[in-house]
């Protein structure tokens, strides 16, 4: 799908009384409409963090502290946002980042940002633990670009048939988080009472997979929250090391990709156990507070990495500023968490469609009032680091 910024804009400043009812604009309507939508409980869970929030606020903040250093006078008529990842030419530098359990924001499920993602052209990573299994969501992206992310099991042979199932599906890529073999301290879903998997959502993959039920006792329709705790249980992976990464590798010619990373000495050990790509990331800050913003994180990593294989982000971007920002540090692209999850929330698979091209339309105009036509122009020259 081709976006074109200043007709998007321009729509938008005609519909003349008709503004009201059009949907959000800004990361923050977008949010405030889904907290009108939702059960206080399903909010919770998308907005929540660990601890305090430092994290997740100092995902956002860290933003700030660069500034955009634009140059003038240059020819910015034709814009080009693409890039090239594995092989494919995708429109926008642009990912939607892996959120489960979506069947609590909409009842599509997954299926609505796989459908908008496909529409748009730009790759959606299906989380682990999706209510829709990936068989589903494969079929409704026909041959759209997708890949798989993995929650690293315990069980090597649960391991090998989720792997097994996506490339099957036309999955082409694996994502393992690493970040996450225990659940963060979070507190409004303990205030709560609330984990969403225990009554079956989330639990797509795990629920559809035959090495997993094998395992049960009682079938999921018969004993969900005993299937639910035994795939938390699998989740739970808190011995998975560097040689159990190895084994993945093995398991798989697809290119794998770590996400979880915002150190650069494990970046660099990453590089060494045979990954094809890395995604900087907090887990939104939804794991451990008081870590390190993600932007922070990004120049050592990129510094260590020296550009052999790509590096991507998530964890803050709200804005097209942000994506620029998050490109001239290093990242190839950028996932988009909470923005789209907020927008599932208010209208489904218009909502993310809607909140993407909102993105796509800002970054380019973002791109162009800087002086650059291209995004393969954007580097550390584009920021500033302010005190």
């Amino acid at each position: 799908m081709t976006i074109h910024s200043e007709d998007l804009q321009m729509n938008i400043y005609q519909s003349g009384d008709e503004a009201a009812k059009l949907l959000p604009v800004s990361f923050d309507q977008w949010e405030n409409q889904a907290k009108k939508v939702l059960a206080a409980a399903p909010f919770g869970y998308v907005h929540g963090a660990a601890g305090a929030g430092d994290t997740k606020r100092g995902n956002v903040e860290a933003f700030q502290k660069y500034k955009i250093r634009p140059r003038v006078c240059c020819d910015i008529t034709e814009r080009d946002l693409s890039i090239s990842l594995f092989g494919n030419k995708i429109p926008f530098p642009i990912l939607l980042a892996p959120i489960g359990v979506n069947t609590i924001l909409h009842p599509d499920g997954e299926l609505a940002p796989a459908k908008a993602s496909a529409k748009l052209g730009i790759p959606y990573v299906l989380s682990n633990v999706s209510s829709v299994p990936l068989e589903k969501v494969a079929e409704a992206m026909g041959d759209s670009v997708r890949w798989f992310q993995l929650y690293p099991p315990k069980d090597h042979d649960l391991t090998k048939s989720f792997i097994k199932r996506a490339e099957a599906s036309g999955f082409t890529a694996i994502v393992v988080t690493v970040d996450s073999t225990l659940l963060g301290w979070r507190e409004t879903d303990l205030r709560n009472a609330y984990l969403p998997f225990l009554t079956g959502h989330g639990m797509g993959n795990y629920f559809s997979d035959p090495v997993f039920c094998s395992s049960l006792k009682e079938a999921p329709d018969k004993n969900i929250k005993a299937a639910a705790l035994k795939a938390l249980e699998e989740g739970n992976n808190t011995c998975f090391t560097w040689r159990k990464l190895d084994f993945i590798r093995e398991q798989t010619r697809l290119p794998l990709l770590i996400k979880g990373i915002t150190h650069p000495d494990d970046a660099i050990m990453a590089l060494e156990h045979g990954v094809d790509g890395i995604i900087v990331s907090n887990h939104g800050g939804r794991q451990l507070d008081g870590a390190v913003a993600t932007l922070d994180s990004l120049p050592s990593i990129s510094e260590s990495i020296q550009g052999k294989i790509p590096i991507l982000m998530d964890s803050g971007i709200r804005r097209g500023a942000d994506i620029l920002k998050a490109i001239a540090l290093g990242a190839t692209a950028v996932l988009i968490g909470r923005p789209y999850a907020y927008a599932l929330a208010v209208a489904g698979e218009t909502g993310v469609q809607e909140v993407i091209k909102h993105l796509v339309a800002e970054t380019e105009l973002q791109l162009a009032i800087s002086g650059r036509s291209s995004i393969q122009e954007v580097d550390q020259s584009l920021v500033i680091k302010v005190k």
